[in-house]
């Protein structure tokens, strides 16, 4: 095992080297730099000249070229050092920060509403395989998992924004209202769950979708074995056979799946959040590719593809428990 893990190590450390290289040249090619957004946003009397705009590349590394420059970069990452945000004009951890939080609470929540009603969807779907009610259900999870969450955030905001507006049930794009500072603790996290019922309800229904077919199309092979048909002419009760003999040998799909959701936590969703005005991790990329804040998008993607590498070796680590007849010896 410990072989395995230090193999894997080796492996996901040359990715990881391979992936924010590509993504480094990729950012800096891109039309315009930082300093290129702070001039065609500023005033037109407040003209930067060359040689000051010259002095601030050589300050920022923009001067160098792009796979010089990645290597400063991975240099300091190395040692520590996330960079300063050129636009915040402040340590890069100190911009991110405080949107980790904002994410995991609708990435969290969400994950977690999604497994505690899909695993139950799937296997009822399991049990009453073709009949009325199972096939009523699934084409009612196939038609959320076809409509796009940007296109129901929209919906649900013209509907409890707009046409709900001034009743009990207004609910505001943001994390928090204006007034949040003046509540109390309780009234603060009441706030705070009013304005994260539309953006949760967006990030859960299409993964609930998917997630429950996807038990369920698992559990179907597995109730056709052999050993599921003598579990159940020794007269074992359905849901026993359903739960402790199917299920657990549904467990290696279910655990990878749950290796490939790892990442998701701290990704967040770009459109949504801005759709939401949620100030998340999304939310955050999206606006740091449009001012070129290159020290802000290699760090977003260095954790994304950390906790892509993280999730997969996780996932296969599990296997051996679930399943003893994985072992990596």
């Amino acid at each position: 095992m410990v072989n395995y893990i230090i193999r894997r190590l080796a492996i996901g450390s040359v990715t990881l080297l391979m992936i924010t290289f590509v993504v480094y040249g990729l950012i800096r090619n891109m039309p315009g730099t930082p300093l290129t957004v702070d001039l065609a946003e500023s005033s037109p009397d407040k003209q930067i000249s060359a040689e000051e705009m010259k002095r601030r590349a050589e300050i920022y590394g923009l001067d160098k070229p792009w796979y010089l420059a990645y290597w400063k970069w991975a240099g300091n990452i190395f040692r520590g050092n996330l960079g300063r945000s050129i636009q915040e004009k402040q340590p890069v951890m100190r911009v991110i920060g405080p949107r980790i939080a904002p994410t995991l609470l609708l990435s969290v929540t969400s994950l977690t509403i999604s497994y505690l009603l899909a695993v139950p969807l799937g296997l009822y779907g399991s049990a009453r395989s073709g009949r009325l009610d199972e096939r009523t259900t699934g084409v009612l999870l196939f038609m959320l998992y076809s409509f796009p969450s940007f296109v129901a955030a929209l919906l649900l905001l013209n509907l409890f924004y707009v046409k709900l507006d001034g009743t009990f049930f207004h609910l505001k794009p943001g994390m928090v209202s204006d007034s949040y500072p003046q509540l109390s603790t309780g009234g603060k996290v009441l706030d705070i769950f009013k304005h994260s019922i539309l953006p949760v309800f967006c990030y859960t229904y299409g993964s609930l979708a998917y997630y429950s077919r996807f038990v369920k199309a698992n559990m179907e092979e597995v109730v056709r074995q052999d050993y599921i048909r003598t579990a159940r002419a020794k007269g074992l009760k359905p849901l026993t056979v359903l739960v402790k003999h199917a299920f657990r040998n549904t467990m290696i799909p279910f655990v990878t799946m749950l290796g490939l959701t790892l990442p998701g936590l701290l990704s967040g969703s770009v459109i949504l959040e801005e759709i939401f005005s949620w100030p998340g991790m999304g939310r955050l990329f999206f606006s740091a590719i449009t001012t070129r804040d290159y020290e802000v998008i290699m760090t977003e993607t260095l954790i994304y593809t950390l906790m892509t590498l993280a999730g997969q070796l996780v996932a296969d680590i599990l296997y051996a428990f679930v399943d003893p007849r994985v072992t990596y010896s």
